[in-house]
């Protein structure tokens, strides 16, 4: 079937209108709307990504399948549902997913890796006190899962910097800080403005990192 030129433009913009929605429900703490409108900003970019062809490269199938796992963390850390180990599992498989993604997009500039053990620095010691309160939440298992998540998403970062793409790399930065954020709020002190951070950097991060990386292979 033929592509319409102007559908992924439509995407986007759908997208971006629902991501406003969910921004403002997180921040007004209105679980009904952001029970539809969270997954529906990840659902949005996968049919964005589908439309811009991802499906045609490798890179953008590693990218399809992020999101997808983005898509399925998301539901299952939705206020309501809240089963944290499975929505931690899911975004460490979609990290894994990303930095494939950032790999076969090709590590054009290795030199900038080194921005990306930069933003890791910063955000291991404004996270330092994570790893000794999950552990004392819920023992080595989960001390050692977030750990374990902590060096996976620090090879995304700086994978997406060594990309050379300022997209990519960006976009790895704002998931770090977004996962930062959550992971601060979760164990240690959450503050009035933690979740509508942690959903901004994130959607951003998502929509910079598909952005970089299919620009990178187009």
């Amino acid at each position: 079937m033929p592509r319409v030129p102007y559908a992924p433009w439509v995407a986007a913009a759908l997208t971006a209108v629902v991501a406003l929605v969910d921004w403002r429900a997180v921040a007004r703490a209105d679980r009904r709307t952001e029970r539809w409108a969270k997954p529906a900003v990840v659902g949005g970019l996968l049919v964005l990504a589908l439309l811009a062809g991802a499906a045609d490269s490798p890179t953008g199938r590693w990218a399809l399948l992020a999101l997808a796992l983005g898509l399925v963390g998301d539901v299952l850390l939705l206020p309501d549902v809240d089963r944290f180990v499975g929505g931690l599992v899911a975004f460490l498989l979609g990290h894994l997913a990303w930095t494939a993604a950032c790999v076969t997009a090709g590590l054009e500039r290795p030199a900038l890796a080194w921005v990306g053990v930069a933003v890791l620095a910063v955000a291991l010691v404004a996270g330092r006190q994570i790893l000794p309160e999950a552990h004392r939440d819920g023992g080595a298992g989960l001390a050692g899962a977030v750990a374990a998540y902590m060096l996976v998403i620090a090879a995304m970062a700086i994978a997406g910097w060594a990309t050379g793409s300022l997209l990519a790399g960006l976009g790895a930065s704002l998931f770090v800080l977004s996962d930062t954020v959550l992971a601060h709020a979760r164990f240690v002190a959450e503050r009035r403005w933690s979740r509508p951070l942690v959903m901004v950097t994130y959607h951003l991060a998502q929509a910079l990192l598909l952005a970089g990386l299919l620009a990178a292979v187009a």
